[in-house]
């Protein structure tokens, strides 16, 4: 964990975070991992994935879990029922003093809770307005499903990802991380910063809208010019590359490592370490489109010289030398030198276990002069509620009401 003093570059930007799941809090993390305060205003039940992968003996009765944890540090909690007129003046007050407006709702919410972009740009001018849905906005363009709701899988499944994701010529294969959720919410991100650059320059409000199968179409770029260029529909490819060789994973006797030596003088220093000089003047192999041309050939040819070396003997041969890694598990990275150098994985308190500490992963945004990272724990629910409706302006007898009638919590 960074030192909580620290600022990073977004230091004095205010995030108001009306987002949950995992998508909409991702792309506020950025934010905040980059010095925004960011405010999360959460119902009286909490963002529902606050109780997933709790630790064994957590005594917090309201649920505080990994997944909560390592998307929502750096944040303030306020509970706030938005359904309530007093609620929604609540969360107006708060975008008064905000510069951004996060939210991850399904396509219309906004609208009924009288919170629109159009509202909130009335009311606080210059606003940059952020949404992240499974099918976009229909302000930038309305799609067939746009009511839809959507998750990672789904995301993943239309916007072609799953479709070049497997085993060469196998089913479709979900990617085990949640990108059908990060990508979409680190374009956002992106988009935010864009806006929020532009409306510091003219002082008028922005609208940014990311859609899920969109970002993710978006990483798939190379399925776009295959079926453009080259007629081609692509399906999956396992580990390898269809433009270059060899470029994928071989088989050790302890794992798998990935070997990517696509240009020439690479594969020439791989053929000469496996014994095989001449394989880089070989017309079947001399250079890329050669390799290509005699994939399967080449990948027999690297598989069965790994096959005969552990990762570390492979790595402690060639490390350096040309672009390769052994495929990594979670033990592997909490291990590697790597990550404790990088400061990639940050310490940060667990509630609810007596002052315990976990890891979770840390940013991967490194700026020199003002650092960011995880500099405090994920709130509580509710935590900060009664100290910013201090800051809003409500006395301790209106603090009470609220309280007394469901209003906050």
């Amino acid at each position: 964990m960074t030192d909580a003093a620290s600022t990073g570059p977004l230091d004095g930007i205010t995030v108001l975070d009306l987002t949950a799941m995992l998508a909409g809090p991702y792309a506020t993390m950025v934010l905040g991992d980059l010095g925004a305060r960011v405010i999360k205003v959460e119902a009286a039940e909490g963002d529902m994935v606050r109780p997933s992968a709790r630790l064994p003996g957590d005594d917090d009765p309201k649920g505080f879990g990994g997944y909560f944890q390592s998307i929502n540090r750096n944040k303030e909690s306020i509970v706030v029922d938005l359904k309530s007129p007093e609620g929604k003046d609540i969360v107006r007050k708060l975008v008064l003093q905000s510069d951004i407006v996060v939210e991850n709702f399904r396509a219309g919410v906004m609208e009924r809770l009288g919170l629109s972009y159009e509202e909130l740009r009335e009311i606080r001018p210059g606003i940059v307005y952020g949404c992240v849905r499974g099918f976009g906005d229909a302000r930038t363009g309305r799609s067939p499903y746009a009511d839809w709701p959507a998750f990672d899988v789904v995301s993943q499944a239309m916007g072609g990802l799953m479709g070049i994701t497997g085993p060469a010529g196998g089913e479709p294969m979900k990617v085990g991380a949640g990108v059908g959720d990060t990508v979409p919410a680190l374009f956002l991100a992106t988009g935010i910063l864009a806006a929020l650059h532009r409306a510091r320059a003219t002082g008028e409000s922005q609208f940014v809208d990311v859609g899920m199968y969109d970002a993710v179409l978006a990483i798939c770029e190379r399925i776009v010019y295959q079926h453009s260029y080259l007629g081609e529909n692509p399906g999956p490819e396992g580990s390898g590359h269809p433009l270059l060789c060899p470029f994928g994973l071989f088989p050790t006797t302890d794992g798998h490592i990935a070997i990517a030596c696509p240009r020439d003088h690479f594969w020439a220093i791989l053929a000469e370490e496996m014994g095989r000089r001449e394989l880089a003047t070989d017309p079947r192999f001399r250079t890329n489109e050669d390799r290509v041309r005699h994939r399967a050939e080449t990948d027999r040819i690297v598989g069965e010289w790994a096959a005969g070396l552990s990762k570390q003997e492979i790595m402690a041969r060639l490390g350096g030398r040309i672009p390769l890694g052994p495929v990594n598990r979670a033990a592997d990275i909490f291990q590697d030198p790597h990550t404790a150098l990088r400061n990639m994985l940050a310490s940060v308190e667990q509630p609810g276990t007596r002052g315990r500490e976990v890891q979770i992963v840390n940013t991967p945004i490194h700026v020199l002069e003002t650092p960011g990272g995880v500099r405090k724990r994920a709130p509580l629910l509710g935590e900060d509620t009664d100290r910013l409706l201090s800051e809003l302006g409500y006395g301790p007898d209106d603090i009470s009401k609220l309280h007394a009638t469901g209003v906050v919590a």
